[in-house]
């Protein structure tokens, strides 16, 4: 009947396992309760509860917007309901000093099991069981509520692949394969475990600074309320609320991947805890996003990074054994997913995270991937902007670009970024040579390297990746 869905949990499970390609879900959440999860119905439910609210503004720069560089709130949600919605300022507490033509609000990244501690049947209304993963609710995922305008700048996450429910209002999600990493230009600056931010702007990018970003491929899609977004592994996403008010869910999906992932993360947070507190404090750099609590010690990211380590030896070994990495049901998966990306934010210390609970059951023989994606009405593929698409469904799939990239041309690059761009962002040294200016000689440079500028070489995924593989071959033997 009319409750049937179009894929059985097991069929779903595999198409998100196995597909390498954002796509959106149709007609798979009808029956949840979490549908009804506007702001008004999460106002009743908190009762009068604060959140802390991120506030950026409207106008675009040619800079991301990170979250260093935000203003910080804490307030109800029936104060954020009615500054989003234009009534007096007298209802809208701590937001009456922002003008909402001006700026933007953004509740993001909250913890569903931290804010509804006190009403855990509420978890129920999330139920990731229809896409495969039986016990993972609302206490496995976190909750974003934003206003017209909120973005996260453009990242990637380095742990598993993200599962996003849309509830209320539309988002559009600018996604970029792993391939245009390096277009991308990835940077540590902000640190933010598990995230690697990309120093490009998306919305307005600076095509001198950042020439290589002209061979990127955007895949963009609105979605929109009861639709689900599959991003894989490692794309890239810029992500922006276009109507009033939105609400998203989310849960991200651990991976065996993520074995090594950890050890890269722990690679990286030595090496950037270790440089930038060797800085002089009064610089003044706000190089720790809000999201990290403090700047670990290195005592403490060694044990980090040993653990991450035997982790990853454990999982190698039970895999030659021809044993599948068990996952832990209840506690120990909450655990590992309050770990995903600010682990400390949960209270899950590096010194006793167990980095092992890992979702590894389902087959990655090749003999049993995935023979043939179901794409259809109920499984729509967000293809690159330059492939016109016919829509099916409700979904909206942005094609053209036109505005996207704006072609500035005629101005000097500057010395120092034409000599980083030819040693780290082209694998074509003809090219690099070819793209540079004239005048672009290493010799004649006028600009001093920064801390930031040595992390950005230092802490580069192609580099990091390198060194935890020598990393590991050196516990091997």
């Amino acid at each position: 009947g009319e409750d049937v869905k179009p894929f059985t949990p097991e069929k779903s499970k595999e198409i998100v396992m196995s597909l390498q390609q954002p796509a959106v879900f149709c007609n798979m959440v009808g029956d949840w309760p979490a549908l009804h999860w506007n702001v008004k119905y999460l106002s009743a439910m908190l009762e009068g509860k604060t959140i802390q609210f991120r506030l950026g503004l409207k106008t675009v720069d040619l800079v991301p917007q990170f979250e260093t560089s935000c203003s910080y709130v804490e307030a109800t949600l029936e104060e954020f309901l009615a500054w989003s919605c234009g009534q007096p300022s007298c209802l809208s507490g701590p937001f009456s000093c922002y003008d909402y033509s001006k700026y933007w609000a953004y509740a993001d990244y909250k913890y569903i099991a931290r804010i509804f501690e006190d009403k855990p049947e509420i978890f129920q209304d999330v139920r990731w069981s229809d896409f495969g993963f039986p016990g993972r609710s609302g206490k496995e995922s976190t909750l974003w509520i934003g206003s017209e305008g909120a973005n996260t700048p453009c990242h990637l996450d380095s742990y598993g692949c993200n599962l996003v429910l849309q509830v209320q209002g539309r988002k559009r999600w600018h996604l970029f394969p792993p391939g245009d990493t390096s277009f991308l230009y990835p940077t540590r600056i902000p640190y933010e475990e598990s995230s690697i931010f990309s120093k490009v702007n998306i919305a307005n990018p600076d095509l001198k600074r950042f020439p290589e970003f002209r061979n990127s491929t955007a895949h963009v899609v609105t979605l929109s309320p009861g639709q689900v977004l599959l991003v894989p592994r490692h794309w890239w996403h810029y992500v922006e609320s276009i109507d009033p008010v939105t609400v998203s869910i989310n849960s991200w999906i651990e991976l065996d991947a993520d074995h090594e992932a950890r050890v890269e993360e722990a690679i990286t947070r030595t090496l950037v805890c270790a440089i930038k507190s060797a800085e002089n404090p009064g610089d003044g750099d706000l190089w720790l996003n809000p999201t990290e609590v403090e700047a670990t010690s290195h005592e403490i990211n060694l044990q980090y990074l040993n653990k991450a380590v035997s982790a990853y030896l454990k999982c190698q070994e039970t895999s030659v054994s021809g044993q599948a990495c068990s996952s832990s049901a209840g506690a120990k998966q909450r655990t590992n997913a309050s770990c995903k990306r600010k682990r400390r934010e949960v209270g899950c210390e590096p010194e006793s995270c167990t980095l092992l609970t890992q979702e590894c059951d389902f087959p990655t023989s090749k003999a049993e991937e995935l023979q043939e994606i179901p794409f259809g009405p109920h499984l729509i593929q967000v293809l690159p902007q330059s492939q016109k698409t016919s829509v099916m469904g409700t979904i909206t799939v942005e094609s053209g670009g036109g505005d996207l990239l704006h072609e500035n041309e005629g101005e000097h690059f500057g010395k120092l970024h034409c000599k980083r761009k030819r040693l780290l962002m082209s694998n074509d040294c003809e090219t690099a040579a070819h793209q540079m200016d004239s005048d672009c000689s290493p010799c004649t440079s006028q600009t001093a390297l920064s801390t930031n500028d040595l992390l950005d070489c230092l802490v580069n995924p192609r580099v990091i990746s390198l060194v935890a593989q020598l990393l590991l071959e050196r516990m091997r033997v």
